[in-house]
């Protein structure tokens, strides 16, 4: 089942009970905090006590204790319980590093007061499941919440605030994807532009005049009428008092659960200042936009500097230097390598069926376009028949994609193998000879051809920036049935914050996305 957009669950917001809205709350995050800490609890108490027993410590029980309250401490300090680190994922950095923080502080503290020199083989083995199964705790319990959440379940209700321009844009981006806690249910709107997004105007903010006051109050909307009161309710004329009142008032009819703010030259400074003195006064949380998008927030730092509030936005990974690009290079060689042993004999299975199902070659080698624009040779099993570029410019009219590439569901060009072959992905797999020469990389963006490059923009070019994948985001968000727009978004999200563990999560969800063989064709 899909999620409701941001629209459709506004527009049901203000029908009947215009205080709540008939988007289901549903299990919020608050409840996996306690399933968390129960599961970080028993998983670290009860493994570690038994390997402490068996290796023959004294105290068992209190050192027992004590770790789950140090790995608990850690991760509080991490802040791994707020229920806003949810919308982050599961990624595993983290609680690597919080692991690494425990064997620090008990190394320290058995220097201390225990019976001293370093600890047994034994101890640090029983140090093991605080990261094994808060790993695999999170990656549960985070997929489970964005499956609620796809029902439009376990959802924050937000009232964005800002120009009309910025709040489209915003309730755009909320509606677009389910992988967040959010759901626009009202704007407030600075100015009188015209909101395109569909969700209820709950109350329109005067622009500021040049010479005069910031806040000045309200433009109205239209009267209308809707049963139950509250924002539904028809709105007097004429100016009704500062933003501050208007956005509260807003936040209470609409039963808001916390306040987005698009900054902009009509709401900053001072301005904002005030409706975040009054939000706060009233338990409200705000969130204030930069405007900055598809930015992961390992990449972000905050600073401040003669009271202005600074978002310091590092570069992207690919321009690093230094250990995670010599590790992603180690772990696509290795990888590649141990690959091709270990899938030798399927590889002569499938060549055998490709020579037996049509006449031609087992493999295909066609130019794609690598990293910063070079060109290399790219090899796979031979999935059409042997005129098949050929035939491609007479089927050029009946192309199915809406971008620059060149697909179709029924292409008469794939024989009877190489459909089977595409379907399952197996066409791909003598691309780990590319990868063990450093043409491609286990994953990343998709590898254009050449023609597709002709026609880039200069925003398509930055997928160009690192090496092309044999997977990525595009192979397992749904491959040849999403839009060229998802297609460069999903790749320039990739190029703009790909990280090893990224790298391993893709890699895992990959065997999913070929099992479901969803959009190959």
């Amino acid at each position: 089942m899909r999620r409701l957009s941001s629209s459709e669950a506004a527009g049901q917001a203000v029908s009947v009970t215009p205080r709540r809205a008939s988007v289901r709350r549903g299990p919020t995050p608050g409840w996996y905090v306690p399933a968390a800490l129960l599961a970080d609890s028993v998983g670290v108490a009860l493994p570690t006590g038994a390997a402490l027993l068996a290796a023959g410590e004294s105290h068992v029980p209190h050192q027992a204790l004590v770790v789950t309250a140090v790995w608990l401490l850690v991760g509080a300090v991490a802040h791994r319980y707020v229920p806003w680190t949810w919308d982050e994922g599961a990624p595993l950095g983290p609680v690597v590093r919080d692991w690494l923080v425990l064997l620090g502080v008990l190394a320290a503290l058995r220097a201390v007061w225990g019976p001293g020199g370093t600890p047994s083989a034994a101890v640090l083995l029983a140090l093991t499941p605080p990261l094994l199964v808060t790993a695999v705790c999170r990656k549960a319990l985070h997929r489970r919440l964005r499956s609620v959440r796809r029902r439009a379940q376990a959802l924050r209700r937000v009232l964005v605030v800002g120009e009309a321009a910025a709040v489209d844009t915003v309730v755009g981006q909320l509606a677009e994807r389910t992988d967040h806690g959010y759901v626009a249910v009202g704007v407030a709107v600075v100015g009188d532009g015209d909101v395109l997004s569909g969700v209820p105007v709950a109350v329109r903010l005067v622009a500021d005049q040049p010479g005069e006051a910031t806040g000045a109050g309200l433009v109205p909307e239209q009267p209308h009428v809707a049963t139950g009161g509250g924002l539904g309710a028809e709105q007097p004329t004429g100016a009704l008092g500062s933003d501050d009142r208007l956005v509260t008032e807003a936040v209470e009819a609409l039963g808001v659960d916390l306040v987005f703010v698009a900054a902009g030259s009509r709401l900053s400074g001072d301005r904002l200042r005030r409706l975040s003195w009054t939000l706060h006064d009233r338990g409200c949380p705000l969130m204030v936009l930069p405007g900055v998008v598809e930015v992961a927030r390992r990449r972000v730092r905050l600073a401040s500097a003669a009271g202005l509030t600074l978002l310091d936005v590092a570069p992207p990974p690919h321009h690093a230097r230094g250990l995670p690009p010599l590790l992603k290079a180690a772990t696509d060689r290795v990888g590649a390598l141990l690959l091709l042993a270990a899938l030798a004999p399927l590889f002569v299975l499938l060549a055998v069926a490709v020579r037996a199902g049509s006449p031609g070659p087992v493999f295909y080698r066609q130019t794609r376009v690598g990293r910063h624009g070079r060109p290399f040779a790219m090899w796979k099993f031979r999935t059409m028949v042997v005129d098949a570029d050929r035939l491609k410019d007479e089927l050029a009219t009946v192309n199915e994609h809406d971008g620059h590439m060149f697909k179709l569901r029924q292409d008469p060009r794939v024989t009877p193998v190489g459909r089977f072959l595409r379907r399952s992905s197996l066409d791909e797999l003598p691309q780990l000879v590319n990868v063990l020469l450093g043409h491609m990389s286990l994953v990343g963006p998709r590898p254009p051809l050449p023609e597709e490059v002709a026609h880039y923009d200069a925003v398509e070019m930055r997928r160009l920036g690192v090496r092309p994948g044999l997977t990525g985001l595009w192979q397992v968000s749904g491959r040849s049935d999403l839009s060229w727009h998802e297609t460069v978004s999903l790749d320039l999200r990739y190029v703009d914050n790909w990280s090893w563990g990224w790298d391993m999560t893709i890699v895992g969800r990959t065997l999913r996305a070929v099992l479901d063989g969803r959009g190959a064709y």
